[in-house]
């Protein structure tokens, strides 16, 4: 299983949205992903984002790359995780 591929659920780990979930687009580089929340959903704007900056979770949605945001929100509400990515995650830093 890969940890870093399009539609797995991540946590931000850096940033203004740290503790939010969010969902894999788009891989741009090694180093690099595209990632949204929806932010219809939680907050989480459309962007791209270091791997440095995102915690990989076990959950995944089926979206195709670079859906939009509405496509996003369909997989998420057809996987029942809505409530799943509504919620903030307590991020402890070392």
């Amino acid at each position: 299983m890969p940890a870093i591929e399009i539609g797995r659920i991540c946590v931000k780990t850096a940033g203004r949205e740290v503790g939010r979930k969010c969902v894999i687009l788009d891989i741009v580089d090694p180093k690099t992903v595209e990632i949204t929340g929806p932010k219809e959903l939680n907050g989480v704007k459309r962007r791209r984002a270091s791997i440095r900056h995102i915690e990989p979770t076990t959950e995944k949605i089926e979206i195709g790359r670079g859906s939009d945001d509405e496509a996003v929100l369909k997989a998420i509400e057809a996987a029942g995780m809505t409530d799943a990515l509504k919620e903030r995650v307590k991020i402890v830093l070392p």
